[in-house]
């Protein structure tokens, strides 16, 4: 996994852009395609492998990281202790990710003010994306190796609360060092003091490399057509909302299971700096190259879908936030709860009655709203057509005409629909993403609650039940692991023993809507129909991944509706 992860990145790269398609012709006529024709068609560096990497783009890389360390320290910040650790005590962190951002972004919008689309900061990172992304990789490895080594200094009752994480240290050293052995690595550096590598790489590089990848796409759609395209502004706001809504919330991710039970390792350094701005930022890539236009109806119809979405997200977290710092906020004092056996509450009504993860339900909806705007997607890129003579910039019937010094011509062709393999592959890999981490969710609040977990699960249906009456019930069935399974006809109740267990046999869409929809103890199967049907948690195998990426708030280490 730890080879494959990058693998997908590179070849996405390589298979979608701006030389030949997206996809390349190739991909589209398997029969026909060799190797040197592939290399031709992706641009592949003449100098082949070593072209990958570059020591000025990764030092400049560097010098990113670098400049954000030096936000981290000269502006000021909230000063916030963590949550308590297994050893005892708790950790001390600043946060002013927000602030930092808007440091960095100002930059890069005064250099925009003066220079346009031409501003440096936008031409190096298109012109080096394979080169930043591969510096990337090779810190995400460096990070991954230096933790796991220095985690074997940790001593049990050492003075500077260092400690292993739950399942970080199972003695098989790739997993270890995939999954993260140390919880909370930190690292002394002279004039910056104490940095915990963990929170900074969390929200800070690669956070706002998400957005800033998103802005020299849409300076290079400019500097191509001579316009920005209302589907690249939609994608490019929405993601940067979301980004800077998470570093604003930035002391939230205190309570996340990336920071009180996962090991910071592989996974996370990967995830956090690779894997989320460089795949997340594939739809306005796309549209870099390819600028659809959404028109009026189009655009309503995107806004109402992140509208919905980003409303279930933030009022859903709020609810729990608030509920968990001040029960008695007249905001939320009306919600119903019961109490546990661990001396702490389970909300059973608002949002956290509703489903036991509203959040990652508005999550997966606003994703939707990252993707639909780039339609059927998929390109050719034709060049020395002879419309390419006609002067300026044109849209016609045929596609786009690219107004850089080298014309080109962008069509669809038969490449129309083939590029959703990309476009929309963050949808389906955001619902997995979703699905892994509700599952790890359920088995860590059955640890947690044990019998009460039960209860409330009890609990929800039974008020579903009374409030919606039974013919309203959430219509899913249970079925054995060795079969499928057909409905019945009449209503039967079915209790479900531990959701977590269906995980094996379970489709994806059961998935999404036993976790994120209502879902208690409690199922009915309903009639005349037929179904077919990191565990990378820290106690089992390494299949889901890099659950950190883009949940900053809305995935809690107790996600238990309280």
């Amino acid at each position: 996994m730890a080879l494959g992860l990058p693998l997908v990145c590179y070849l996405t790269a390589f298979l979608c852009n701006d030389v030949t398609g997206c996809p390349v012709p190739s991909v589209l006529h398997p029969h026909s395609l060799t190797i040197a024709k592939l290399r031709e068609e992706a641009g592949w560096p003449k100098d082949g492998v070593r072209g990958l990497l570059s020591f000025k783009v990764t030092g400049l890389v560097l010098a990113y990281y670098f400049v954000s360390l030096i936000l981290l320290n000269v502006l000021p910040g909230l000063v916030v202790q963590g949550v308590k650790l297994r050893s005892g005590g708790r950790l001390e962190y600043k946060f002013n990710a927000f602030s930092s951002a808007i440091a960095i972004l100002g930059f890069a919008g005064l250099g925009t003010v003066l220079q346009g689309a031409e501003f440096g900061l936008w031409t190096f990172i298109y012109q080096n994306y394979i080169q930043i992304m591969s510096a990337n990789i090779v810190i995400a490895f460096a990070l991954a190796w230096f933790v796991y080594i220095r985690s074997f200094s940790v001593k049990s009752g050492n003075k500077h609360r260092r400690e292993l994480a739950a399942g970080g240290h199972s003695g098989n050293l790739v997993y270890d060092w995939f999954i993260g052995r140390e919880l909370n690595p930190r690292v002394k550096i002279p004039i910056f003091g104490e940095i915990d590598i963990k929170s900074f790489m969390e929200l800070r590089p690669g956070m706002l490399g998400w957005i800033l990848l998103n802005l020299s796409f849409v300076a290079h759609q400019y500097k191509s057509y001579g316009f920005i395209t209302d589907s690249i502004i939609l994608i490019s706001g929405f993601q940067a909302v979301y980004v800077l809504d998470a570093l604003w919330m930035e002391p939230a991710i205190l309570s996340t299971m990336d920071i009180t039970t996962d090991g910071f390792g592989f996974m996370l350094a990967f995830g956090d700096l690779v894997w989320l701005p460089f795949t997340y930022s594939w739809q306005t890539r796309y549209l870099a190259v390819y600028p659809f236009h959404l028109g009026w109806w189009g655009i309503a119809g995107v806004f109402a879908v992140q509208g919905v979405g980003y409303y279930i997200f933030r009022v859903s977290n709020n609810e729990k936030h608030q509920f968990r710092q001040n029960p008695k906020d007249p905001k939320i004092a009306h919600l119903q709860h019961m109490q546990t056996r661990s001396g702490t509450k389970l909300l059973t009504s608002g949002w956290w009655g509703f489903s036991r993860h509203p959040n990652y339900l508005g999550d997966w909806i606003m994703a939707w709203s990252y993707c639909l705007p780039t339609g059927i997607a998929g390109y050719l890129v034709k060049h020395g057509s002879p419309a390419l003579m006609s002067s300026g910039n044109l849209v016609d019937d045929e596609g786009f005409i690219s107004g850089g010094a080298v014309k080109h011509q962008v069509v669809q062709g038969e490449a129309k629909g083939w590029g959703m393999v990309v476009t929309y592959f963050y949808i389906l890999y955001f619902a997995i993403l979703l699905v892994h981490r509700e599952m790890r969710d359920e088995e860590a609040c059955i640890r947690k609650y044990g019998k009460d977990w039960d209860e409330y699960r009890k609990k929800i249906v039974n008020d579903h039940e009374v409030a919606c009456g039974r013919t309203h019930s959430i219509h899913v069935a249970h079925f054995p692991r060795s079969s499928s399974f057909s409905f019945h006809s009449a209503m039967q109740p079915v209790q479900v023993p531990n959701i977590a267990s269906m995980a094996d046999t379970s489709t994806l869409a059961e998935r999404l809507f036993l976790g994120l929809g209502n879902s208690g103890g409690k199922f009915y199967k309903s009639g005349n129909s037929s179904a077919h049907s990191h565990d990378n948690s820290i106690h089992g195998g390494a299949d889901g991944i890099f659950e950190n990426s883009r949940l900053s708030d809305a995935v809690s280490s107790d996600a238990c509706a309280g």
